[in-house]
Formats: C-alpha cells, structure tokens, sequence
C-alpha cells in the first residue's frame, strides 16, 4: 500500500518580493500607483463611473436569503440566529455591499471581522444587542482601505496569512491576520491576494481618451482665441543675441503661452516701426481663429468611450445616444451583463459561507452539519411581458398553476407587487 506524502513541493507561481507582489506586468499598475489608478478612474471618468453606479444599485437590491442546513429544529434556529446577526451590526447590511464592491475597482477588498457578546441595550459598544441571550454576534464587518497596505503576511507555501496596514491617524504599522478578516477578490490566480481590478482592461482606453479630452479642451481654447502669433526682430532669435534681448524673447513667448479667452483676455504690445522710421501709434486687431480639424475628436472619444464599456460587458448604456441598435440586442447584452454581476455576487456569498458563517457558528457552539448559508436571489428580472407570456403558455397547456402561495408571492415579487397575506385568500 502506498504511504501519503501531503509535503508540498511546487509553489503557485506568483511574482512577489517578500509581502509586495509584483504580478503585474505595468509598472503603473502595481502597489499604491495602482490604487490612485483605479480610484481616479472610478472617481474622475463618467463612463465608469455610470457603470460602477449600475453595478451597486442592481447588486445592493438583490434579496440575500439564509437557508438553513437541514429540515430540522436545531438548523432552522442556527439559520434565525444569522439571520439576527446579519441585522444586528453597527451598519447596514446594504452599506457592507457597498464597501465590499469596491473589491471590483481595485481588484481585492479586506475586512476585519469584529464581534461582541449580545448583551442588550447597553452603552458598550462591544455588547450593545438587539438581543440579550449572552451569544457571540458580529458587532461590525468594517474594511481596511486598499490605500493603507504596506505588503502582505505569506506562509512558506505562498498561503496568505494576513494584511499588513498602515492607516490614518496614527499610521502605526499593525497585522490583520486572516483568521480575523474576510478577503474578497474579482480573481484568485496564483492565489493573488490583490485579484485583479474589473477596470483593467480599460485602463489604455481611459489613459488615451483622458489625453485626447485634454488636448480637445486646449484646441477649443486655441480656435476660439486663435492662433497665437507673434513677429519679433531677426535679432532676438539669432545666435549672437544679448542676454537682455534673450530675455525679451522669453517674455514674448510667456505672452503668447498665457493668452486665453477669460475675462482678462488681451494683449498690449509696443506699436510697430513704419519703413521711414516713424511709429505706427495705436492698433487694434483680433487674431484669426485656427478653423476647423478634418478630424472628428467627438467620434475618436466616442469609441473610447465604448470600449472602456465594453471591457466590463456595459455596452448597453449607449443605446439610444445612437441611431443605431435594436431592443432586443439592447436586452441581450443586458442580460449579459446581469448574468456577470450574478458571479460577484455568487463571490461574496461564497466567501461568507466559507468563512465568515462557519467561525460564527464554531464561536457559539453550533456543529458544522447545522451552519446555515447565505444565498442571494437573481440580480436580473425578466421583463413583466415574458412573465405574462409564459404564464398564459403554461395555462394553456394546462399545467395547473394556482392556488399556490409561494408561486403567487413569487410573480408578485417579480413584477413589484406585495406577496398575499393568509388573510387575504380565505
């Protein structure tokens, strides 16, 4: 009979120094330079800002159910008191959502798991409880912010053990271990712990489109003031100029930097030399405008524009501002895109039944065969006429539809219609 060998010998592979990893290919996207990437992207662009609006709003209106373990007594009660649990912390369970999304424009997001003992309605922090049953609840799930890692804490095996953090006030440099913290990532690949942001690929098409939006602003500037202009004598610009002649080139070139159309637009120059030696006096002229470009800057912004939605399967928020597309491929890539935020949060619910439920219920005494799981519904909904349709199909074939309350409740919720009380069917 074979004997075991549970040795481990290869190593994932992944590209770090010490708790730095170095995956990354692009020098800007790696560290801190790449949290002030994404941030900037997601803060400052109103594509991906639209898109990372959707993304929330659809994800935190998903209703996250707690099933429990068995048909049983002991498993409905483990599944009620996460239930109790998830609706007794400092914060929302919708405002955690929030903060867990942020792990999709930065690629990863950590939390430290706090608990308490319910103890009530106290003035202690680490006892205050809807409840008084001396249970131990999670008192808040509260994020580290990706800009305070200093690097990450790895076994020898490449496991991840922790976060190192440095944060405000007081910057002290502390460890997060990971049996204390829940990590939320877009990707797991070589066991990256800063995944990978869902902005990546769109990070060339933003870097283009911000330099082309910024060129685009400087060249309306130029065609509405016009092109700058300005003659001086041969002998400043010559070779053999003196340092004070020198000097007032550079202030010419300074005046025709500086022009703007603002309200303190203008020029005041010396007045010019006739041929026969006397002055021009006093002039005034406009400079000409540039005219137009035989390139169409709204149409390269636009494309731009598209693919950094493409990048995230968020094509969709174009149709209509085109005279082009049709409705049912407008639902097709939004359904799609329902289909792909249904993966995250599969994600998040994964790592809470993985992690967090399981250590909540190992803290109070609860056997593993009765931890309950959270499982969140359906992001997308089909539209109202397709539910309409395929109910009138099924009657007609005669499937026998209702009386059925949790049917009757569930079409009712599909379409924003309150469930139907007890009383109201007899």
């Amino acid at each position: 009979m074979p004997t075991l060998d549970a040795s481990v010998i290869g190593r994932t592979g992944l590209k770090r120094y010490g708790g730095t990893v170095m995956d990354e290919w692009h020098p800007k996207l790696q560290g801190q330079l790449a949290t002030k990437v994404y941030r900037e992207m997601a803060d400052n662009d109103p594509i991906v800002g639209s898109i990372m609006f959707a993304i929330e709003s659809l994800i935190r209106q998903a209703n996250w159910n707690v099933n429990p373990a068995a048909d049983t007594p002991e498993a409905e009660q483990a599944a009620q008191f996460l239930s109790e649990c998830l609706g007794d912390m400092s914060h929302t369970w919708e405002d955690l959502l929030a903060e867990i999304l942020s792990m999709l424009v930065f690629g990863w997001a950590y939390f430290e798991i706090v608990y308490k003992v319910r103890g009530g309605d106290v003035a202690d922090p680490a006892r205050h409880s809807k409840y008084n049953d001396g249970k131990i609840g999670w008192r808040k799930i509260t994020i580290r912010a990706q800009d305070s890692l200093v690097d990450w804490e790895f076994d020898d095996e490449g496991g991840i053990q922790g976060m190192w953090q440095q944060a405000s006030p007081d910057y002290r440099r502390v460890l997060i271990p990971i049996q204390k913290a829940l990590l939320f990532r877009t990707k797991s690949v070589r066991n990256n712990p800063e995944g990978r942001s869902i902005l990546r690929n769109a990070y060339r098409s933003y870097y283009f489109l911000k330099r082309i939006q910024e060129i685009e602003a400087i060249g309306i500037e130029r065609d509405l003031a016009g092109l700058p202009v300005m003659e001086v004598p041969p002998q400043l610009m010559s070779p053999s100029a003196s340092p004070d002649e020198k000097s007032m080139l550079a202030q010419f070139e300074q005046l025709i930097q500086r022009i703007r159309r603002d309200e303190m637009e203008g020029v005041v120059i010396p007045s010019s030399v006739n041929p026969d030696g006397s002055n021009t006096g006093y002039k005034l002229s406009l400079l000409s405008t540039g005219g137009r470009r035989q390139l169409d800057v709204n149409q390269v912004i636009t494309r731009y524009e598209q693919r950094i939605a493409m990048s995230v399967l968020a094509e969709f928020i174009f149709l209509g501002m085109q005279d082009v597309g049709s409705r049912a491929l407008g639902e097709s890539k939004q359904s799609i895109f329902q289909m792909a935020l249904k993966s995250i949060v599969d994600s998040i619910a994964a790592v809470f039944n993985r992690h967090a439920i399981p250590r909540l219920m190992a803290l109070n005494g609860i056997p593993a065969e009765r931890y309950p799981t959270l499982n969140p519904d359906k992001v997308e909904t089909p539209p109202i006429g397709e539910i309409a349709a395929m109910i009138q199909a099924m009657s007609g074939a005669g499937a026998v539809l209702f009386p059925d309350e949790d049917l009757e409740n569930r079409l009712r919720g599909m379409v924003g219609l309150p469930p139907v009380t007890p009383e109201a069917q007899l």
